[in-house]
């Protein structure tokens, strides 16, 4: 074998083992991007016109995302949210439609606390996928049923869904479950009255126990109430 053909052969193996190399540095890359962003980094790829155009936008987010001052939450701001959080979801029962408003604002509140943006929505969606991108899907859903909301679209049952999803960023954002996990309840017209109590006290429908309404109760023989033939 000649010098040239070893020098051909030993660059054609040096180009082989740069591409491979570019190949899995763009895999562990990719791989990264996955793991950080779940579910996020399919619909934006779905959004693009390229997947290399997709991870760009996504990087950008990575980049724009350390440049922010995250400030975690003092055990007492925590315990401030979640009584707020308690007393949003009571208030449902009462006055949905505002509630729904109400919820999305300290939404806001507590994610301005930690140091993100609140200006622009999808500016904000971009700022929160690089570390909550698992409940983005949920504000969104919410954002889109406090829009029909205002717009007076927005039923009783998708109120309440908008809600549930504020609230599954609200204890991303919060590190903890603010409330234990039910879905709010809407109250029902005289829902106070003795006559429509809860289902687990009484069901409106079902007749008050009386002694009318009672079976008599067997007395037990005795003994020396029998006679003998």
């Amino acid at each position: 074998m000649s010098p040239t053909q070893v020098i051909v052969i030993v660059l054609v193996v040096l180009v082989v083992v740069a591409a491979l190399a570019v190949v899995g540095r763009q895999v562990a890359r990719r791989r990264a991007l996955r793991s950080r962003f779940g579910p996020e980094y399919d619909r934006v790829v779905a959004e693009r016109d390229s997947r290399a155009d997709a991870e760009r936008e996504l990087r950008d987010r990575e980049r724009r995302h350390a440049e922010l001052t995250l400030t975690p939450l003092t055990p007492e701001s925590r315990a401030r949210y979640a009584a707020a959080w308690e007393e949003l979801q009571v208030r449902f029962v009462d006055s949905p439609a505002e509630t729904v408003s109400d919820a999305d604002e300290l939404v806001g509140r507590l994610v301005a606390e930690r140091g993100y943006p609140t200006g622009d929505f999808s500016d904000q969606i971009a700022h929160l996928s690089v570390e909550h991108a698992r409940t983005l899907s949920h504000y969104r859903d919410a954002h889109e049923i406090r829009l029909r909301n205002e717009r007076g679209e927005a039923g009783t049952e998708e109120l309440r869904q908008a809600v549930v999803h504020y609230r599954a960023l609200f204890a991303d954002l919060l590190g903890e479950d603010p409330v234990a996990a039910r879905v709010p309840e809407q109250r029902e017209p005289d829902q106070h009255h003795p006559e429509h109590r809860r289902p687990e006290q009484r069901h409106p429908e079902q007749p008050r126990p009386d002694s009318a309404s009672r079976e008599p109760e067997e007395t037990p023989v005795r003994p020396h109430d029998v006679t003998s033939r």
